[in-house]
């Protein structure tokens, strides 16, 4: 299979929205109509339901994961990296921007971390520990998301060197930076929700 095909594959489930359908399963408003708006798993805890957050966030990140690792598996010989990171991408988009959805997707935090958990377990590890960090010092999530994502490439240097792996890290940090520009806005302004706070939610 040639890695457009995969990169198809990765949108496509990237497309899937975990947050509007545990909501659903749930009988919970959809996640877009409240809160930041945001399809994920930090807008829908703001329900009360841990269960239905849990889900979402590990449905996200497990799509993530199972994009790129179809294309470990299944890739042609000797275009293997280059389609697991066209993968990693892809499945981001399709997280972003769903064509199941109308287009109208999540942050990517837990897809991203899905993805980086497929290319890598210690590019993922030291990925989850920058964001803890910051979390626990900072207390304000969509923080500890960016700088974890202005992290990620650097990680992935450090293992990889000049790599396709690394264009995929560096092109997912992009484009979650990209849709966290609301919450940059608001960091800037001094007006970004801590943890706790009903403004709160980077994913």
């Amino acid at each position: 299979m040639t890695t457009v095909t995969f990169a198809l594959i990765a949108y496509l489930l990237g497309s899937i929205s975990f947050a509007v359908i545990v909501s659903r399963a749930f009988a919970l408003p959809d996640p877009r109509s409240y809160g930041s708006g945001n399809p994920g798993a930090t807008n829908v805890l703001r329900t009360g339901r841990k269960a239905a957050a849990a889900l979402t966030l590990a449905g996200d990140a497990a799509k993530g994961w199972f994009a790129v690792f179809l294309a470990q598996r299944f890739a042609d010989e000797g275009s293997v990296e280059v389609t697991m990171a066209a993968a990693a991408v892809a499945v981001a988009v399709g997280h972003m921007v769903p064509v199941f959805f109308r287009f109208q997707g999540g942050k990517g935090v837990s897809t991203a971390l899905g993805v980086l958990t497929a290319l890598n377990l210690y590019l993922a590890g030291g990925t989850v520990a920058t964001w803890v960090v910051i979390a626990f010092f900072f207390r304000i999530s969509s923080l500890a998301a960016l700088v974890s994502a202005v992290f990620a490439p650097f990680f992935c240097y450090l293992l990889y060197g000049v790599h396709p792996f690394l264009a995929a890290v560096v092109a997912v940090a992009l484009l979650l930076i990209f849709r966290h520009k609301t919450n940059i806005q608001n960091l800037l302004a001094g007006k970004e929700g801590r943890f706790g706070s009903s403004s709160t939610g980077p994913s």
